[in-house]
């Protein structure tokens, strides 16, 4: 893709009428999922919650890495006096740091219909730098995440208040028996998918796995490089190495299948602006957080430099300081993890945020089930959203102790859920058999 400037109607046109119900949602969340199940909200059942707990269950086996640290085993729960119960997973966010203790002295006694969106009120603009791969930086479980690298501080308030927040979205969901997507205006159907890669180890490993992915049924795919060496012979700089794999995969799926670069923020400026250039000999779509997020000098110099959209956002840490990457013009696709900005309230506000000034938006669909059910939520909603990211193989994101599991169809599209709330279920057979303990 050459052009500067993405269309937000690429794949899916957003509907005025979706616009003012996300708004509305917003404003008043409880209001939103009664108007959609045709109620009044005093005819839904007693939002008070009256239990707070965390299912400590017993992975198995080597868990997913997310970052630099194995998935907890902690699943969330929320419970109102209604017996409807809110789930998410802590994953590897902010286990045994308090989160038990910070949301049962935030929810126990109040109801849903005081938590949201209020819950999110007052957070503070945080950008975080967070190192990139570094020459001495190790790859961790083979998921290519550099040692020491962070997502600031894992007991960060925000991180407490998104498992909330999610929580608070599925049990209002399965309040009205709606999933959250359409509480929030959203009206397709369906995403299509695009393979999300790991960090493999050689140059000659994307090439394949790309072809893989586009046999079936991906219409994208994404690649997070790895040290960018061959099997055999010297070391070679990595960005060199990185800018072999670029030309492989384009050459193997052909000139008329989406491509996507993430780096994770590995780059100086110099090295960045050569793979770009790259990239737009081989027509990618995307750059993602080519630089440490913290260098807004060099993102907005890449953008001046550059004709593939630079995408970032991961590393973001409030809305506020995406209005500031936006005012400085430091970016082209607004990117999101749910958990950093607020779970599903602040992540919707963000988007909308890039929606106004007519940028897409990409939620981070990475980790396990609960998080891709999450983000999928988002990107039913949104206008400005046009891709399901799936990591590649998709069966990194199952899990035992949840019925749904996350597919492409043959015609590479990824269904909308049909169950409320977040659309994933427990399977609570799975979950007794892997349960160590129950926190409360």
């Amino acid at each position: 893709m050459t052009e500067r400037q993405f269309s937000r109607r690429d794949f899916i046109g957003a509907s005025a009428l979706g616009a003012l119900a996300g708004a509305a949602a917003m404003a008043n969340p409880v209001r939103a999922a009664a108007d959609a199940a045709g109620v009044k909200p005093s005819d839904l059942p007693d939002l008070t919650i009256r239990e707070v707990k965390v299912y400590v269950a017993d992975l198995g086996g080597p868990a997913f890495r997310r970052i630099n640290s194995p998935e907890s085993g902690e699943i969330v729960s929320i419970v109102t006096n209604s017996g409807i119960e809110g789930n998410y997973t802590l994953g590897n966010r902010v286990p045994g740091t308090g989160w038990l203790e910070y949301a049962k002295g935030v929810c126990l006694g109040k109801s849903v219909i005081d938590l949201l969106p209020g819950l999110l009120a007052g957070l503070n603009q945080k950008i975080h730098p967070v190192r990139g791969f570094g020459p001495n930086s190790g790859f961790v479980g083979g998921f290519g995440y550099p040692n020491g690298m962070m997502l600031g501080s894992v007991t960060d308030p925000n991180y407490h208040a998104a498992v909330i927040d999610v929580c608070l979205w599925d049990i209002l969901g399965k309040a009205v028996n709606r999933p959250i997507y359409k509480l929030l205006g959203g009206t397709k159907e369906r995403m299509l998918a695009y393979g999300s890669s790991l960090h493999l180890a050689t140059i000659e490993e994307f090439a394949p796995q790309a072809l893989e992915a586009k046999k079936a049924g991906f219409k994208c795919y994404k690649i997070h490089p790895g040290p960018g060496q061959h099997p055999t012979g010297g070391p070679i700089p990595a960005h060199v190495g990185h800018i072999e794999e670029i030309k492989s995969v384009r050459e193997a799926v052909g000139d008329e299948f989406t491509l996507l670069f993430d780096p994770v923020q590995r780059y100086n400026v110099f090295e960045a602006l050569r793979v770009g250039h790259a990239l737009e000999e081989f027509n990618y779509s995307s750059f993602e957080d080519p630089i440490p997020t913290s260098d807004i000098e060099g993102l907005i110099e890449l953008r001046q430099k550059l004709t593939v959209p630079i995408e970032v956002g991961e590393f973001i840490y409030s809305i506020q300081g995406y209005a500031e990457y936006i005012r400085r013009g430091a970016l082209d696709i607004v990117r999101l993890i749910s958990d950093n900005v607020g779970g599903i309230t602040g992540s919707f506000r963000v988007g909308q945020l890039a929606d106004a000034f007519g940028m897409p938006c990409t939620p981070h669909n990475w980790g396990n089930g609960f998080d891709l059910a999450v983000h999928f939520q988002l990107e039913l909603a949104l206008p400005n959203t046009y891709w399901f990211e799936m990591p590649y193989p998709p069966t990194l994101t199952d899990r035992a102790y949840l019925n749904e599991k996350f597919r492409v169809n043959q015609d590479g599209y990824v269904e909308a859920p049909t169950a409320p709330g977040l659309g994933v279920t427990l399977n609570r057979d799975a979950l007794d058999k892997m349960l160590v303990r129950i926190d409360t």
